[in-house]
């Protein structure tokens, strides 16, 4: 079946999940790879796909330590159409901030005010996941019911962007999400069958605090389903479409969970 726009966003979005998941893999290096030369192949419609490919390379170099080669791949994204400047401040760009090769490639960014408030709030939703999903293993733990909670997602942004770098960040908040999910469900189908096995075998089995245990489940579960609805993204009123520079190098603070 030949590639299309579509198929390859969804292997990405695989890969951004096995990443999450999984980690660093010579797999998903080959996989990234393979998506740089079948979005060639598609001309100009898969430019972005070659920018989200090259970005993660260069994602996978600087946590290896590999500067050149990160510099290599980040500047191939840049040239493919990667804005993401909220990402570039992260902790973990930091030491190549004074990298001459860095800062040029950071110079040629362009992003709108608009697109710009969706990236910061694409990565504040990705730190905000991380943070409930870290709670509600924590109230999770310890649960006598055999119900399954899964951690609730915010809506994602339906603007049409001015820039298509931002369908990258978009699919990295969607392999976020896929990916808490798969390990929420991991820990919970392991909770829930190993309540079953015992409640079968143990005729003190506390089946009272095993409802109450799933009731007070069901509110936690609707009380962080309201709270991922309302942090929805709005659109800022008068937010800019006009492309701009990125702001300068150390003058954005990454998004945190606070």
């Amino acid at each position: 079946m030949a590639d299309t726009v579509h198929s390859l966003a969804v292997r990405v979005h695989e890969l951004f999940v096995a990443l999450g998941t999984s980690g660093p893999s010579a797999e998903a290096t080959a996989g990234l790879h393979d998506v740089v030369a079948r979005a060639t192949a598609l001309g100009p419609d898969g430019t972005w796909l070659i920018a989200a490919g090259e970005a993660s390379l260069g994602v996978l170099a600087v946590a290896h330590g590999q500067a050149d080669q990160a510099v290599f791949h980040l500047d191939a994204a840049v040239a493919a159409g990667f804005n993401d400047c909220v990402t570039l401040h992260a902790a973990l760009f930091r030491p190549l901030h004074h990298d001459p090769r860095f800062r040029a490639l950071y110079q040629r960014m362009r992003i709108t005010e608009a697109d710009l408030d969706e990236l910061f709030w694409l990565h504040q939703e990705m730190q905000l996941m991380a943070r409930d999903a870290q709670r509600a293993t924590v109230d999770n733990m310890g649960r006598l019911d055999t119900g399954v909670s899964l951690p609730p997602q915010a809506p994602m942004p339906t603007r049409e962007p001015n820039t298509l770098g931002v369908l990258i960040t978009r699919i990295d908040l969607a392999a976020t999400q896929t990916a808490l999910q798969q390990a929420a469900l991991k820990l919970d189908f392991q909770r829930s069958s190993g309540n079953t096995s015992l409640s079968l075998i143990d005729d003190s089995w506390d089946y009272t605090r095993a409802e109450r245990d799933a009731w007070y489940a069901d509110d936690l579960d609707s009380q962080r389903l309201r709270a991922a609805e309302a942090r929805a993204f709005v659109e800022r009123p008068g937010a800019g479409t006009t492309l701009l520079p990125c702001p300068p190098l150390g003058s954005i603070i990454y998004p945190s969970p606070a």
